[in-house]
């Protein structure tokens, strides 16, 4: 088994404190668009979208790491803004229940020592570590404060989390006092990284699209099915990150999101400490009004792979799962569906395959979902498919040694 199979020791975990030494961080004004990298390993991503318009509000945002570790830092993205956008203050701690954080965790966080930062249009900023411990599978509440932001915002539309908003809340407090509002998206935060405890500690993004992002799953609950890869991981320290966005096809943008290719650097090897990256797209491409062939699909997979591959990333492909029943269906985007699947089976290219439709068809019809995986809409899975997604990776094959 690999070193990502093999469970580790878990160590004794401290809370958010402020012993240790900070170490040096990257300048936090990188230019506008330039590839910003963290260190460690990612241990919560969410790919950067426009969630709407910037105004003078604080954020609590809350967020489920996956592996535990020291020096906890987080990423701020500025990716859809027109202008700068600057955050006067921001803090870190753990959650206790709805706003309220669990009392003397939270800490300020820092942008090469300073307590504001301004991120660029475009771009995105790492802030300081904070020495200490972070436990695995802890809920983070990240607090920003943005006085001044103006324009589109930069975030995550469909969090399937409840965050906390207010006009005068305070980001350093652990009350819930000033937290009045709640929202579903994330705003400006689109990593969090860690350095890990295990050795052998590495992280992999799941890049895909509603499936990925966890439509169909139980809001509040962290079902989807990078959630519950996550889980299988946690003993092992590997980090994952969930590069899911809604309507993402490989060949082309939709609805303002780019193509999986396109976000490639941003959302997967831009991420501090990964090694793997599961690529689970293609529905939308096949299903789309002007869908695509099978040859366009598979060679837009190639390219990921080959991008991927040259990083030093081990590439599992994930098979599309059956979805008749949904709108937009017909016997033409099936045999584009199972002519993708045969090729992934068989390329050569790949690393691994998670075998999704295997996992997911019904055995009696293998163009639907199983009926108890069928989050009813017959294209996304419920919360039992979730977790058959993240069961038909094999984890030996995130490691492959490149």
């Amino acid at each position: 088994m690999s070193g990502w199979g093999r469970a580790c020791r878990a160590g004794a975990v401290l809370l958010l404190t402020l012993a240790g030494q900070a170490v040096p961080a990257p300048a936090a004004t990188p230019p506008a668009g330039a590839t910003v990298r963290g260190s460690g390993i990612v241990t919560w991503a969410a790919s950067a979208q426009r969630v709407g318009s910037g105004a003078d509000r604080s954020y609590r945002l809350i967020v489920r790491v996956s592996a535990g570790g020291s020096d906890l830092r987080v990423r701020l993205s500025n990716a859809y803004g027109d202008r700068p956008l600057t955050v006067d203050a921001a803090h870190a701690g753990l959650q206790d229940r709805g706003a309220a954080l669990r009392r003397g965790s939270n800490r300020p966080l820092t942008f090469g020592g300073a307590r504001a930062v301004t991120v660029p249009a475009g771009g995105a900023v790492w802030s300081d570590p904070i020495p200490g411990r972070v436990p695995a599978g802890a809920r983070l509440a990240v607090s920003l404060r943005t006085p001044d932001a103006r324009g589109p915002a930069t975030g995550h539309e469909m969090a399937l989390t409840t965050s906390y908003t207010g006009r005068s809340a305070d980001t350093g407090g652990d009350g819930a006092t000033g937290w009045t509002l709640t929202t579903g998206s994330w705003w400006y935060l689109d990593a969090v990284s860690v350095r890990p405890a295990h050795p052998r500690g590495g992280a992999v993004v799941a890049l895909g699209d509603s499936i990925t992002d966890g439509w169909g799953s139980t809001p509040g609950r962290d079902r989807r099915w990078p959630d519950d890869l996550a889980r299988r991981l946690r003993a092992t320290g590997v980090g994952v990150a969930n590069a899911g966005i809604s309507g993402n096809r490989v060949l082309t943008g939709n609805g303002g999101a780019p193509s999986a290719g396109q976000r490639l650097e941003r959302d997967v090897l831009s991420q501090p400490g990964v090694r793997a990256v599961i690529l689970y797209e293609g529905v939308n491409d096949l299903k789309a009004p002007d869908g695509a062939s099978a040859a366009d699909i598979v060679a837009g997979y190639r390219e990921i792979t080959k991008r991927a591959h040259a990083a030093g990333l081990c590439v599992v492909g994930a098979t599309v799962a059956p979805f008749r029943g949904w709108l937009q269906w017909d016997p033409v985007a099936e045999a584009v569906r199972r002519d993708v699947n045969h090729r992934v089976r068989t390329d050569g290219d790949l690393d691994a395959v998670a075998d999704v439709d295997r996992a997911l068809r019904d055995p009696r019809d293998p163009e639907r979902l199983r009926p108890d995986l069928d989050s009813g809409d017959h294209l996304h899975p419920d919360d039992a498919g979730m977790r058959a997604i993240a069961g038909a990776v094999d984890l030996r094959g995130l490691d492959c040694r490149r």
